[in-house]
């Protein structure tokens, strides 16, 4: 039998990103040859993925981060099918892993994403071969980016819920820019304005005041009416720049963004999290 140093494990676990006793394993059943090791972790992770295709994957980690010239912010997620897999401190290396590669490489989308090399080896590949480390269904599910003159990354303790957020203008107070990626997380806008509303949201938003106000038994000639005072109301609670800002119901955020800076606007936001 090949002696297996410690050096060798080291190794392919960098190269991997398995676990040492998974690393050790395949070096000793490929006698020492590293690149047979690297291809039954692989072939391990393809056998483990076959058997749980069918298995539904909605625990994970939500993550999100900026790169350093603060433009450009990207959030993923990597779900597993337990929570227990979601805390595994393997689990979160290999979706930090891959936030970093996102945030590097600034990829179009997400099949963009998961064709980028992680240690040389495509990112989608490298996934399986954690399926076969960890022994749940693991899938790279969402992938979206922001830029603007500052973007802004929110990550609620947990893994569970991220946001990004881009501002017209950078350079000003951090906790600003915090704030606001922090009210995204509380409140889940549906759009930056009332103008960034989609159309079909509207018309579902008009109907629903319509039908409420006549199981109300308003008269018929009033349901237009009501109906946009109850869209104004959606408008004022879902719409990012007309909420209430969480911490001081007494100004808007659009208020609380011209407080700081009168050019300062938000153009941008993304929002996801697994069942709270």
């Amino acid at each position: 039998m090949a002696t297996i140093s410690s050096a060798d494990v080291a190794r392919l676990r960098r190269v991997t990103l398995a676990g040492m006793m998974d690393c050790k394993k395949a070096l000793e059943e490929s006698k020492g040859d590293f690149e047979k090791a690297i291809e039954i972790i692989r072939k391990k992770g393809q056998a483990v993925a076959n058997k749980r295709a069918d298995r539904e994957a909605t625990e994970g980690v939500v993550l999100a981060k900026v790169t350093p010239d603060g433009k450009n912010g990207v959030l993923i997620v990597l779900n597993s099918e337990t929570d227990f897999v979601a805390k595994n401190a393997e689990f979160i290396s290999l979706a930090n892993s891959i936030l970093d590669v996102a945030v590097a490489k600034n990829p179009a989308n997400l099949e963009e994403l998961k064709s980028l090399r992680l240690n040389n080896t495509k990112i989608a590949d490298k996934v399986v071969e954690y399926v076969g480390i960890i022994g749940e269904k693991l899938e790279l599910a969402y992938y979206e980016k922001v830029e603007a003159a500052h973007v802004q990354a929110y990550i609620h303790p947990g893994n569970r819920l991220a946001t990004l957020v881009g501002f017209s203008k950078a350079g000003l107070d951090a906790q600003v820019y915090k704030d606001v990626a922090m009210q995204v997380a509380a409140m889940n806008p549906v759009s930056v304005d009332k103008t960034d509303v989609p159309e079909k949201v509207i018309a579902q938003e008009l109907e629903i005041g319509k039908e409420q106000a006549r199981r109300d038994g308003k008269p018929e000639e009033m349901l237009d009416k009501i109906a946009q005072g109850k869209l104004a109301k959606f408008y004022k609670e879902s719409t990012l720049l007309n909420q209430e800002f969480v911490k001081d119901n007494k100004m808007t955020i659009r208020q609380y963004l011209q407080a700081a800076d009168k050019e300062l606007t938000v153009t941008a936001f993304r929002r996801y999290t697994l069942n709270l």
